[in-house]
């Protein structure tokens, strides 16, 4: 199966660490990250303001838990469902294996954070491999945030 996908999280108060997401690709595919877009709408003004940072990281065993199933959504019509599975908000972060962090970002929260890669720079996830968007470290307070990832499944 091949084909372009989103999956998308929308209005969760986070107050704790977590995945924002976790994917896994499937058995018989590969699966490419497109892009990344994270923002939230309650801390909008000066004191409120917060660097929050993100990590995307593979090679976890484990599956997270405490968030969400999402299904992620065919961007063009007539694609087949996504092979593999994706989770949001998982407040019990995904874990053992060999975990390699492949990009650490610092985020102020009063922006939205958007991650475009190049073709050249895409990360891969093999088949089978876990790939996570880790919030690593609480904010200082509650804030209700969206997430949208755009990758593609070739195989």
């Amino acid at each position: 199966m091949s084909g372009i996908y989103t999956a998308v999280f929308n209005n969760v108060a986070v107050t704790a660490i977590q995945d924002l997401f976790e994917l896994v690709a499937p058995a018989t595919a590969i699966v490419v990250l497109h892009d990344i877009h994270i923002s939230q709408n309650t801390d909008v003004s000066d004191a409120a303001e917060e660097i929050l940072r993100l990590e995307l990281t593979s090679g976890h065993t484990t599956s997270g838990s405490g968030g969400s199933s999402v299904t992620p959504v065919s961007v063009l019509p007539g694609q087949p469902a996504f092979g593999g599975t994706c989770e949001a908000n998982n407040t019990t972060q995904a874990s053992a294996g060999t975990i390699v962090t492949h990009c650490v970002w610092n985020w102020n929260i009063r922006v939205g954070f958007d991650k475009v890669w190049t073709p050249e720079t895409r990360p891969i996830l093999a088949p089978s491999r876990r790939m996570c968007l880790e919030l690593p470290a609480a904010p200082a307070d509650s804030i209700t945030v969206s997430g949208t990832l755009t990758f593609e499944e070739i195989g």
